[in-house]
């Protein structure tokens, strides 16, 4: 562009520029000059403009280099070319003209004049000077004295979830300085006062739910070891440097976009100028979007207060189904315009609105079924659905969720039963995952009219996924048990016969012992037959409603019995149950699964621990049984206190004993009693596959209710006064179960809903924290942890509920489980300071007030150990 001699005119952009004091040093340490910072912003300028240009530029100027005066420039001095755009904007007691860096020559000009930092506002000028909304949120993370970039990292990760959660996707910007900046693209529909508010809020949250690590309010004095998270920089008066900018720092270093997988790098650092145009030739500019000034979609988001900032929406299970097409005249090929033919599993769909032909199909307006306004965001979520579709005629709509969207097919005849049969499947466009819980009547006249009802639904594992050729799955199904299917694409010919598939029912994988491959069955713990694993498919074949589904052959006897995995409930609330479901109490003990056989009994807890010996008086089972063969039962174990009441506290004294002596004088104290609410094998045959009415009556009927064994009463369908007697009774809450489902063995499913009045978690207990005062050297708090898919992710600490002799036990046995690093994700620092950690092998509960927004638990207070319980088995409770 120019030497480093004293001066030369250049031509840029059409206009003609006196560059001057070239070989000027204006960076000391590194030696840079000012024809060096030419150079780079004219290397720059394709990346930058984009995210300055139509903005009020307001200047920061070192004309005798970084070690000199600096001087904050807003106004367009008189001296600035006549060709560089400016604006006026009027404040209350006088105008200023600001200038707009539109182009190269204009930032040749600033960088001419030392103009080492471009700051700008997050919003843009209109073609005639008018204030635009915000096109951009920006949250400045300035990290305080004693913290720097790595805690900077930790909130920007505890933020990202939460902006996704509000649709919008944040880039992050290491700001050259200290800290790191956070942008996100908006529509331009809310004004910056609305922004403003919006963030302000935000910032609060995040600061209450991690005090020891996060800042709201500037005028705080005391900012050590914390991270302000400045969200003042979307008020329209304010600017922030702009991406790209050099600083006026010691050292040339830059305001540079980056990557999430930059972020989290532990050699993350800030970048110097030299360092930033083969990172942009090599990777391009991760802040693009937000400046690329095409449409983004609507942001779910006001600015109403804390309720502005919204939980993460359901991915996954919430989506529903009618089906693609209207008319089933043809039964090898549903009818539909071609032209609609759903993308599914057949063609790339990146950069795609893989939901364009869905919406175009339909008329939210008139239809009863979920019709998004925006493209899906990505996902790796694997639930599935089957929906009997009463259209002008019967059909199955069968969905896969993939990459954001339910991949979908249309059975004519179901899903088949037998593996020796296939059936047609027709592949049709893509559905929103909303459509996976869509039960309900589409109107007539609308595509697809007919009454739309939910056949099975549940997860899936995949196998083999090649689009638009072969999909391999083994379905979990919370109606119709665990089968693997195949789907494999025979079209040929073009039109409609491109969408033909086959969905072939396999069997049984021999080197699983029978059950399909891709189901691991929880600790070897199943119901074993005459050839290998019991199958858990129940229900009935779509394509045969009268027959019972078992996988080529009757249902198998069993030869010997043993423990069957528990079925789990997951949580929910009232609107999730209706009248097809039984109420049953829920019981504050322990899960147990009991095998007799003739006078013998075994216990075995939820994650395959034998209980037996813990408490012997419950072999009268073997005396209150009316089985021949045996039975396989399903209840809690609960300690009463001497009201009857369960007393978890209570029952803590009695886990984990096995000698006789200590369990007898446990027993003194501690009276249990065994609350059977299921039967999974009885008179010789499995009951897995029948019904919760038709396992309840089998219950009922061989098992006499006396000493420590009862068969508690089910409501009938009546939730509200179950859960008033329940309160009544001051116990846990209910579990309503549906009536018509089989029982899946070693699986959570929503056919089983728990309601609880007070909150309660199962933790992975994975390092604690000294106390203070008298406690200063022993267990002050607990450091828990649920897993997560980048493992065990952490929830908070709990430093309530406890007694000084409980403390005092775990710090000895913490000693023995002693561990170096952190077993846990998303520690923050605060936290993590003094922290002792151990192997994260135990699991307890705690009670407490509610999730925050950024997935911590609110008001713990410790309820006790849980020994039945593997931390496998922990799963958040929503």
């Amino acid at each position: 562009m120019a030497s480093k001699g004293r001066g030369e005119r250049v031509q840029v952009g059409g206009h003609t520029l006196q560059l001057t004091n070239l070989d000027k040093v204006l960076y000391p340490a590194s030696g840079t000059t000012k024809a060096d910072v030419l150079g780079y912003y004219a290397a720059v300028a394709e990346w930058m403009l984009p995210h300055v240009e139509g903005r009020p530029a307001t200047r920061k100027r070192w004309v005798n280099g970084v070690d000199g005066e600096v001087f904050f420039e807003k106004n367009l001095p008189d001296s600035a070319p006549d060709w560089v755009a400016r604006h006026e904007i009027e404040h209350k007691d006088h105008a200023n003209v600001y200038p707009l860096v539109n182009d190269l020559a204009t930032l040749t000009w600033l960088a001419q004049v030392a103009a080492l930092e471009v700051h700008v506002p997050q919003w843009r000028f209109g073609p005639r000077g008018a204030q635009r909304n915000p096109d951009r949120l920006v949250l400045d993370l300035d990290p305080g004295e004693g913290v720097g970039l790595a805690e900077c990292v930790e909130v920007a990760q505890l933020l990202r979830p939460l902006l996704d959660g509000m649709g919008l996707e944040l880039v992050p910007v290491t700001s050259g300085s200290k800290g790191v900046h956070l942008y996100a693209r908006l529509d331009g529909n809310q004004t910056s006062a609305q922004v403003s508010d919006v963030a302000h809020e935000l910032a609060r949250a995040v600061e209450a739910d991690h005090p020891d690590l996060v800042l709201s309010t500037m005028g705080k004095a005391d900012r050590r070891g914390k991270v302000l998270l400045d969200w003042s920089q979307n008020n329209g008066n304010k600017t922030t440097v702009a991406p790209y900018s050099l600083r006026g720092r010691e050292r040339p270093t830059v305001a540079m976009p980056r990557t999430w997988r930059e972020l989290a790098s532990k050699q993350l650092r800030q970048l110097e100028y030299t360092e930033v145009l083969s990172r942009l030739r090599r990777r391009g500019d991760p802040l693009a979007d937000v400046s690329s000034g095409t449409p983004v979609p609507s942001a779910r988001w006001s600015s109403e207060g804390r309720e502005a900032i919204p939980r993460r929406q359901r991915r996954g299970s919430e989506a529903s189904s009618d089906d693609e097409h209207d008319d089933m005249r043809n039964t090898e090929s549903p009818e539909h315009d071609p032209s609609h033919d759903g993308d599914g599993a057949g063609e790339a769909r990146e950069g795609r609105d893989r939901l364009a032909k869905y919406r175009s199909m339909r008329d939210a307006s008139k239809t009863a079924e979920p019709v998004p306004a925006a493209a899906p965001p990505t996902s790796d979520g694997r639930s599935f659905v089957i929906q009997e579709h009463h259209a002008s005629r019967l059909h199955w709509d069968f969905r896969l969720e993939h990459d954001g969207v339910l991949v979908s097919w249309a059975l004519p005849k179901g899903e088949p039963d037998d593996p020796g049969t296939n059936h047609l499947a027709v592949m049709t466009e893509d559905h929103p995952l909303e459509y996976g819980t869509f039960e309900g009547t589409i109107a007539k006249g609308e595509y697809g009219a007919g009454e739309v009802t939910i056949w099975d639904s549940g997860t899936y594992d995949v196998e083999k996924w090649r689009d638009g050729k072969e999909v391999i799955a083994v379905l979990h199904g919370e109606q119709r048990g665990t089968r693997r299917i195949a789907l494999i694409h025979t079209g040929h010919g073009g039109g409609k016969a491109d969408q033909n598939w086959l969905i072939h029912r396999m069997a049984d994988d021999p080197a699983e012992g029978g059950s399909p491959r891709g189901e691991r069955r929880k600790r070897g713990r199943t119901v074993v037959g005459n050839s290998g694993t019991a199958s858990r498919s129940g229900g009935r074949s779509p394509g045969d409603p009268g027959r019972a589904s078992s996988r080529g052959g009757t249902e198998q006897e069993l030869s010997t019995l043993d423990p069957v995995s528990p079925m789990l409930a997951v949580a929910g609330t009232a609107a999730d149950v209706d009248d097809g479901w039984a109420i049953e109490m829920k019981w504050d003990g322990i899960r147990a699964i009991a095998v007799v056989q003739g006078d013998r009994v075994t216990l075995t807890s939820r994650n395959g621990h034998d209980l037996t010996p813990a408490y012997p008086e419950l072999q009268v089972l073997a005396d209150q049984v009316e089985s021949e063969g045996g039975a396989v039962l399903d209840g809690e174990v609960v300690a009463v206190d001497e009201s009857g009441r369960p007393d978890f506290g209570l029952l803590q004294t009695r886990m984990g004993l096995t000698k006789p002596r200590e369990v007898e004088q446990a027993a003194k104290a501690a009276p249990i009693r065994y609350l059977l609410f299921d039967v999974l094998h009885a008179e010789g045959h499995s009951l897995l596959r029948k019904s919760y009415d038709e396992r309840r009556e089998v219950l009922e009927r061989i098992v006499t209710s006396e000493g420590p064994i009862d068969v508690p009463v089910a409501f009938d369908g009546d939730l509200e006064e179950a859960m008033r007697t329940s309160q009544r009774l001051r116990l846990e809450g209910v579990v309503a179960k549906r009536r018509d489902v089989t029982y899946s063995a070693g699986r959570r499913s929503r056919s089983w809903i728990k309601l609880k009045h007070h909150a309660t978690q199962e933790v992975v207990i994975a390092g604690w924290r000294p106390g203070n005062g008298r406690r200063a050297s022993g267990v002050g708090s607990l450091l828990m942890g649920v897993p997560g898919d980048e493992g065990l992710v952490y929830v908070g600490r709990v430093g309530t509920g406890f007694r000084d002799r409980d403390l005092d036990e775990l710090l000895t046995e913490f000693g023995k489980v002693g561990r170096k690093t952190s077993p846990l994700v998303g520690v923050p620092a605060a936290d993590a300071r003094d922290a002792h950690w151990i192997t994260p092998s135990r699991v307890g509960e705690v009670s407490f007030a509610e999730w925050t927004s950024t997935g911590r638990l609110r008001q713990p207070s410790w309820r006790g150990w849980r020994p039945d319980k593997s931390p496998d088995d922990v799963v958040r409770e929503s």
